[in-house]
């Protein structure tokens, strides 16, 4: 029999004592740091030589001060994570993504009469078709905690495909976090270290987007394999007994049909003119928007064309169901997103406010009243409870380090580790920096701040280049991302998803190591091989 594995506030609470046990053990220290502008925007970065010793603040009373700390730091998370779990409790009960998903399964399985489509399976086609387009989302702009508004659309989809929730996760938040890993012009990774290094912003795509193909074609191949066996024998999923929430929530198993919402669609109509109007005026307001892409951008009248878009098939849908105008509704609050995070920087709180935007919309557009809106709302609040406090607790640990002071040390210790070997032990000594680093600072941002003064100069003495120090940097922090307890976004996608963080660690670690590995045999041409600009 199995050992049981701890629950997720255990694992956490034991590394938050961990880490404070630490903070009597390790000395602290500091390095200074200095303001630097990256593309408009201070950063703090790393004084070279700076490290220096501090007074110990050992940590004892503070782990129970953790929590809270935890939530201050993660505050914008937990609330986005509620928000969305409340707007989407409102859309779902309206049954609109049901019929939406039974719709688009209906039309696709109508493929299958072409004779390539149907020895490729249609459902392997969906899948690789996703996953590409979430890496691509990951590798070029740095989806991260934009996928959690993703989560609980697509699992649905898999289950409704005959898969589980595992194939689901992997196919939005895994293939995002891929693509993050193999970034090719991430300006969250690619652009801060880069920028740090001074390196050409983005120079060296050549061979990441080589890296980013080979990593998300392996992937795609593993939850391919891992989806096939689940179809043929859903009792192989260690999520087949928890998985039951999404099934009885895609087949209804209450035994209640699907309602076709064809009556009361007053509201339906009420909700097309108002979001026909208030596009309209967006339209006006704002007739061209510029697209960026690493270097790349693009000047189009995108809002207007869209609004002329959604004002047709908004009508169509609301005259056959108010659930298809919903669903409409949805597809466009998506493709609204795309061009808000591209084209106007849009973060948590512009998201979260499109987001709920769409739950109200959706609300009214069933003929629910305010009452029942704000019920649904604050259901789905509830429903998200534990993925909340659960990334309150993983903020403690990053708290109980901060305050004890012993990151730098931790960071120039290793750094001082490195300078006695030879190139392919440093590359992969940063390497194991960077993937161990991750798991007490998981944010992309702040370890290219920290590590990329220290590491860039390093690489100079030894004869590395900058631009292989920074893809050890990349690998680092990305594969990590999706294991590590700290990771805010982690925590919150598997509570959407409903998927334990043990559950998920029990199938994720082998797949995880071979990722690991082959990101240092990636990083080995980069030493070895004359690539453009390496």
């Amino acid at each position: 029999m199995l050992k049981k594995i701890p629950h997720t506030f255990v694992i956490i609470t034991t590394i938050i004592l961990f880490s404070a046990v630490l903070t009597w053990i390790v000395p602290a220290g500091r390095f200074d740091y200095m303001s630097v502008e990256i593309d408009g925007v201070s950063r703090e970065v790393v004084v070279d030589d700076s490290y220096h010793r501090v007074e110990a603040t050992p940590q004892s009373w503070h782990v129970f001060a953790s929590f809270l700390s935890g939530f201050q730091r993660q505050g914008a998370i937990i609330a986005f994570i509620l928000i969305i779990g409340g707007a989407f409790f409102i859309l779902n009960s309206s049954r609109s993504i049901d019929v939406g998903i039974s719709s688009f399964l209906r039309h696709i399985r109508g493929l299958e009469k072409n004779r390539l489509v149907k020895s490729l399976g249609v459902n392997n086609i969906v899948i690789v078709l996703i996953m590409l387009l979430f890496s691509s989302f990951g590798a070029i702009f740095g989806m991260s905690e934009q996928s959690l508004a993703f989560v609980a659309i697509v699992i649905p989809l898999a289950i409704s495909m005959g898969y589980d929730s595992i194939t689901g996760f992997c196919m939005v938040y895994g293939a995002a976090h891929i693509g993050f890993s193999g970034a090719i012009l991430n300006p969250f990774t690619i652009g801060i270290a880069q920028s740090i290094a001074g390196l050409p912003m983005f120079s060296g795509i050549e061979y990441r987007f080589v890296c980013w193909i080979l990593l998300t074609v392996i992937f795609i191949a593993i939850v391919l394999v891992y989806a096939a066996r689940v179809r043929k024998d859903p009792l192989k999923s260690p999520m087949f007994e928890a998985d039951v929430y999404w099934r009885d929530r895609v087949s209804g198993s209450d035994g209640a049909a699907v309602p076709d919402g064809k009556e009361g669609k007053r509201g339906a109509w009420y909700m097309y003119f108002a979001t026909a109007a208030a596009l309209v005026a967006y339209s006006v307001v704002f007739p061209l928007s510029t697209l960026e892409v690493g270097l790349s951008s693009i000047t189009a009248p995108f809002i207007p064309l869209l609004t002329l878009l959604y004002l047709i098939t908004a009508f169509i849908g609301v005259r056959r169901s108010y659930q298809y105008f919903i669903f409409n509704l949805f597809i466009f609050t998506i493709i609204f997103l795309i061009l808000g995070v591209l084209g106007y920087s849009w973060y948590l709180k512009e998201i979260s406010a499109l987001f709920l935007a769409m739950g109200v919309v959706s609300g009214i557009a069933a003929g629910y009243g305010s009452n029942r809106i704000v019920n649904e709302f604050t259901e789905g609040c509830r429903s998200m409870l534990t993925p909340a406090l659960v990334v309150g607790l993983a903020g403690g640990i990053i708290f109980i380090l901060s305050d004890g002071n012993i990151i730098d040390t931790m960071l120039n210790s290793m750094a001082n580790a490195m300078e006695k070997t030879g190139k392919a032990a440093s590359l992969g000594s940063m390497y194991a920096i960077q993937t161990l680093l991750n798991i007490f600072i998981p944010s992309a941002s702040a370890k290219a701040a920290i590590t990329m003064p220290i590491m860039a100069p390093f690489s100079d003495v030894i004869g590395l280049s900058r631009q292989a120090t920074i893809m050890a940097y990349q690998f680092g922090d990305g594969f990590t991302n999706m294991i590590t307890p700290t990771s805010a976004v982690l925590i919150g996608a598997l509570g959407i998803a409903r998927i334990p963080y043990e559950v998920w660690i029990k199938w994720f670690y082998k797949i995880l190591i071979i990722f690991i590995l082959l990101g240092f045999l990636l990083l080995l041409p980069t030493i070895y091989l004359h690539l453009n600009g390496f």
